[in-house]
Order: C-alpha cells, then sequence, then structure tokens
C-alpha cells in the first residue's frame, strides 16, 4: 500500500483554512501528526483521516461536555 502525503499547501486547500494557521497549530501540538523531512513539513492522509474522524461530534452539547470532562 502506498503512503500518501499532502503538503502544508495541500492540507490547508482541503480544510480551506490559511498555512499560517496550520503552523500556528504544529508549534501548539493541535492537529494531526506531521513530518518534518529536511526541513519541509508533510502530512500522511492516513493521520489528516484519523484527526478528521477524531473531531467527528453528532452534538455541541455533547462536545461541551466531553471538554468539561462530563460523563452522559
Amino acid at each position: 500500500m502506498e503512503v500518501v502525503h499532502l503538503n502544508q499547501k495541500q492540507l490547508a486547500a482541503r480544510w480551506n483554512i490559511s498555512e499560517a494557521g496550520l503552523e500556528r497549530w504544529r508549534s501548539e501540538g493541535i492537529g494531526p501528526k506531521f513530518l518534518k523531512i529536511c526541513g519541509r513539513v508533510l502530512y500522511r492522509l492516513i493521520d489528516i483521516e484519523d484527526y478528521e474522524a477524531q473531531c467527528l461530534h453528532a452534538s455541541t452539547s455533547r462536545l461541551v461536555a466531553e471538554q468539561a470532562g462530563t460523563t452522559w
């Protein structure tokens, strides 16, 4: 199976956010895992899809409860 990578520009376009936003997320430890090889930042598609799956929520009220540490 071939590993597919996206660069910062491609991921920013996928999510319709700025590249600067991705840079800030990396410095804050937010977002998908990334590779840094010879100064280039790459994201594996599998890690992007995993992060997207973690961001799926059925309800905003449940999200608030999860962030507060409350269980249903």
